[in-house]
C-alpha cells in the first residue's frame, strides 16, 4: 500500500528561528531555515478509496502545521512521549474532533502510561470524568502496545532513549519515524531492518545529554542502512544547505512541508 510521509515541522523544542537570536540560521532568508516544532503525518487510501490520517505528536505549532498541510481529519495521534514540543497542541484537534462522522466518534491517541498521565494533567478539562467543558476534544487515550494495527496499517513502537527517558519512535511499512534520540538500544535495531526511509533526530554538531549530534545520527543511519535518511529536530545551529554539503548522499535534512512516497 502507498502512503505519503509529510513532515509538519522539524525544528527542536524552541523552534527556528529561535526567540531572541540574531544567528545566520536564525536570520537566515532560505524558507528550509523556518523549523516549526518537531511533528509528522502518514496519509494513505484504503482500497476503498477513503484517506486515513495519522498525526506523529501535536506540537504549540499543530494548529499552524494543520491549516499548512490541509488536515481536515486525523484517524489517531501517535505520541513519542510527553514533553512540550510534542504535545501541547492537542487541544487544537477540537475542531477536527467535532467533524467526526458519528455522534459516538472520537479521536483515539495512542501513548504509554507515563505520556497519558501528563496529558490528563494538562489537559484535564478534556480528560477528567467531572470535567463541565462544553467543547472539549472529543478524543480518547488508547495504551501503547508495541504493535497497533489501524485501517489495515500496523504501526511498531521502536523504544528508544532520550536522556535517561525511555521514548517511542514508530515504524509503519518500510518507514521509521524516531525523533528526540539520544540512544537506540541494541534491540531496536532489529526493528529497523530493510528499511526504504528512516526519519531520525540530529540536534546539532556539538554533543546533548538527551539528543544526538549530527556525527551519532549519520553513524546510526549507516549502520540501519536505509535506501534514505532524512534528518528532523534540528537546532539552529545547522544551516540546510551548509548542512547537506557535507553529508551523504543518502541523508538530507528534513525542512517543514516535505513530503515523501513510503509503502506500508
Amino acid at each position: 500500500m502507498k502512503a505519503t510521509l509529510t513532515f509538519l515541522g522539524t525544528g527542536t523544542s524552541m523552534g527556528v528561528p529561535t526567540v531572541g537570536c540574531p544567528c545566520a540560521v536564525c536570520t537566515s532568508a532560505d524558507a528550509h531555515d523556518r523549523r516549526l516544532r518537531p511533528s509528522a503525518l502518514v496519509r494513505w487510501k484504503e482500497p476503498d478509496g477513503r484517506e486515513r490520517t495519522v498525526v506523529i505528536d501535536t506540537g504549540p505549532d499543530f494548529r499552524q502545521q494543520a491549516l499548512n498541510a490541509g488536515i481536515r481529519q486525523v484517524d489517531a495521534v501517535f505520541y513519542t512521549h510527553a514533553h512540550a514540543d510534542h504535545i501541547l497542541g492537542m487541544d487544537d484537534l477540537r475542531p477536527l474532533s467535532f467533524a467526526a462522522s458519528l455522534p459516538g466518534d472520537t479521536i483515539p491517541l495512542y501513548a504509554d502510561e507515563s505520556t497519558a498521565e501528563v496529558l490528563r494533567r494538562i489537559f484535564d478539562y478534556t480528560f477528567s470524568p467531572q470535567s463541565t467543558y462544553p467543547n472539549r476534544a472529543r478524543v480518547t487515550l488508547h495504551p501503547l502496545s508495541g504493535r497497533t494495527a489501524l485501517h489495515g496499517v500496523e504501526f511498531v513502537r521502536v523504544p528508544l532513549l532520550h536522556g535517561d527517558l525511555e521514548i517511542s519512535g514508530f515504524r509503519f511499512g518500510s518507514a521509521a519515524y524516531l525523533t528526540d534520540v539520544s540512544t537506540i538500544p541494541e534491540a531496536s535495531f532489529e526493528l529497523l531492518r530493510n528499511l526504504d526511509v528512516l526519519v531520525l533526530s540530529s540536534l546539532r554538531h556539538a554533543p546533548h545529554p538527551s539528543h544526538a549530534t549530527l556525527q551519532q545520527a549519520v553513524g546510526w543511519a549507516e549502520r540501519i542502512g536505509a535506501r534514505q535518511t532524512w534528518l528532523t529536530h534540528i537546532a539552529h545551529d545547522l544551516g540546510h544547505e551548509e548542512t547537506n554539503r557535507m553529508l551523504p548522499e543518502n541523508i538530507r535534512l528534513a525542512y517543514d512541508g516535505l513530503s515523501l512516497p513510503v509503502t506500508l
